[in-house]
């Protein structure tokens, strides 16, 4: 099922996920939703807050991207990022490594507003799968950045707050706008969805 993503100004976005202490049913289902919803907008990452649930859960799929490469360990095993995907990361924690690097993101809950943000190189991410499995993923290029981006929507943080500030007041009218709209209960319909899955909408 195709769900509705919060836009920015929903209080939602600024809550951190509550820990899943318990894979059911509701769980597979929400994920399994998440995930048609995130092909359907053009997303590559989109986190459990973006749909309305303040839990710690997201979702991946940088299959779809041939001009942003991916690295991807498995358990310490070399992997093909696009065999792997979509990723369900469930309770993630992350660990950042090497240095930071400017990149371009969007992001699903800011329709039509990207920018360069700095990011860590690579990560190595620790979550749980929808089988209740714990993983180690260690990812670099584009996966890097969209576990980055989608861990800090786990814990209430948008990728607003780590834009240069001349960049975010720039935005502000634009920003302004979507909260205003998002007051009026807007939410964005996936299937209307127009920003670039190039452009790392996440």
């Amino acid at each position: 099922m195709i769900l509705s993503i919060v836009q920015y100004g929903d209080p939602i976005l600024r809550t951190k996920g509550k820990r899943i202490e318990k894979i059911d049913g509701h769980i597979r289902e929400l994920a399994a939703n998440m995930i048609e919803t995130m092909h359907t907008a053009h997303g590559v990452g989109l986190a459990a807050q973006q749909i309305g649930e303040a839990l710690q859960l997201t979702v991946i799929d940088v299959s779809q991207v041939e001009d942003r490469p991916s690295t991807m360990k498995l358990n310490a095993k070399d992997v093909d990022p696009a065999i792997a995907m979509p990723l369900v990361l469930i309770n993630p924690e992350i660990e950042l490594r090497g240095r930071t690097e400017m990149g371009v993101e969007g992001c699903l809950s800011f329709p039509e507003i990207s920018a360069d943000i700095a990011r860590s190189k690579s990560a190595i991410a620790h979550a749980q799968t929808l089988q209740g499995d714990n993983v180690e993923i260690e990812a670099g290029g584009l996966l890097s950045r969209v576990i980055q981006h989608e861990f800090d929507h786990l814990h209430g943080i948008l990728f607003i707050d780590r834009m240069n500030s001349a960049v975010k007041a720039a935005l502000s009218s634009r920003l302004k706008r979507l909260q205003n709209e998002s007051r009026r209960g807007k939410r964005i319909r996936p299937e209307e969805e127009q920003s670039l899955v190039t452009e790392t909408t996440l």
